[in-house]
């Protein structure tokens, strides 16, 4: 088939959610400029039920690549996950079972497939399992695997480093995971990598392995991990149980993201939606000229469960959260109230007769009891603010939804 290799494509994929790349940006460019159909591939351990937003990012590259023409492979470590991944751990991580990893990934595959289309006829999206390979290797296999790397190698390893100074135990099975992960690209034969910089050792493994058994380079390619830029915390961990599922139903997703620190707005928008960046930007524009962040966050939030949900979900669910959570009140089933082009705010308030006059109307406005999607309507611009689906508050008895006909 023929593959994609126009400018702006590239540029997306290159810079959009892209921390480093491995060994240069220019040579990776130059791979996909050739017009040559490259593999790429993402893998993920099922150390839970679910898959959540800060996985999306990867996906969504892949989504780009795949429409541009590349082979695309969606590995699960149902054998990695029984190891368990040391990557940025303070500690060694609980090793599964068997049965519990099979629990675990019993719906990964719709999860991705919520991003990934799997039932494309047409370069067929692949799924795959390391324990088909894993499984099989002998024990002779193994330590030639570990021939490749040295002790001081896996010591310079950041979390090693930190564990070993603090005195904490280091497990020699921990040694085999990045091993492990590293001949996956040699048994799948890859051209590229993709994972968060968390994986950086462990997909750097993978390109000497590949190197030293198929004289083959491999792409390395570090994503950026969804991050509080103020605290540095991960917004997004399996390990810890916190992050956005992308099995969550439209309600529960739209109240988390809703509950993410107002300065990872924008990454969100970047790693974790299809908008363009151009829309993204003159996003930015508007969060730095003052507008409420908890609008563009909703905003953020509207976009994100429209994708895995659908719109008519997500505006229930938008609907849900200014009514319950955003003003406190109970659920309740929000009356339309219908807005021609001629409308105006302060004539609906009379023809509703929440006032008995435009005057009252007005003093309601200036005293902050009208809001649009929990933000007080300002008088020089209250008309702008009604757009379609938005929540309108007034007072504490009175609430709609915006219908604009």
């Amino acid at each position: 088939m023929s593959i994609q290799t126009s400018q702006d494509l590239i540029d997306e994929v290159i810079h959009r959610s892209i921390s480093k790349i491995y060994p240069s940006e220019t040579e990776f460019e130059k791979a996909l400029k050739s017009g040559k159909q490259l593999t790429f591939y993402v893998g993920i351990d099922p150390t839970a039920d679910y898959v959540h937003l800060g996985h999306s990012t990867n996906y969504l590259i892949l989504e780009r690549l795949h429409k541009m023409g590349h082979r695309i492979i969606v590995l699960v470590g149902d054998f990695t996950a029984m190891i368990g991944d040391p990557s940025d751990k303070t500690s060694m991580r609980v090793q599964l079972t068997k049965e519990e990893v099979e629990a675990n990934l019993k719906t990964f595959k719709d999860q991705i497939g919520k991003i990934l289309d799997f039932n494309t006829t047409e370069n067929p999206i692949e799924f795959k399992y390391n324990s088909e390979w894993l499984s099989k290797l002998t024990f002779k296999d193994t330590v030639e695997l570990s021939s490749n790397f040295t002790i001081q190698q896996m010591i310079e390893r950041d979390a090693f480093k930190k564990r070993l100074n603090s005195k904490k135990p280091l497990f020699m099975h921990e040694f085999m995971y990045p091993l492990m992960q590293g001949y996956d690209s040699v048994a799948m034969n890859v051209d590229a990598e993709i994972g968060g910089t968390d994986q950086m050792f462990n997909m750097l493994a993978g390109r000497t392995l590949l190197k030293r058994y198929k004289d083959k380079e491999k792409f390395v390619i570090t994503t950026t991990l969804l991050e509080d830029p103020e605290t540095g915390e991960k917004l997004m961990s399996k390990s810890l149980g916190t992050g956005v599922g992308l099995n969550e139903d439209p309600k529960s997703m739209f109240i988390k993201i809703m509950q993410l620190p107002d300065s990872g707005i924008m990454q969100c928008f970047v790693d974790c939606t299809r908008l363009p960046l151009t829309d993204i930007g003159e996003i930015q524009k508007r969060l730095k000229g003052g507008e409420n962040p908890r609008d563009i966050k909703a905003e953020l939030a509207t976009e994100i469960v429209t994708m895995y949900h659908g719109k008519e979900a997500a505006e229930k669910a938008k609907i849900v959260w200014f009514s319950e959570v955003s003003n406190k009140q109970a659920p309740i089933n929000i009356p339309d109230i219908n807005f021609t082009k001629d409308d105006n705010l302060i004539d609906k308030l009379l023809e509703l007769k929440i006032v008995d006059s435009k005057s009252n109307a007005r003093r309601l406005i200036e005293e902050g009891a009208v809001k649009v999607n929990g933000s007080k309507v300002n008088l020089d611009n209250a008309d702008e603010q009604l757009r379609d689906s938005s929540i309108l508050t007034i007072g504490k008895k009175h609430t709609y939804t915006i219908k604009r006909i």
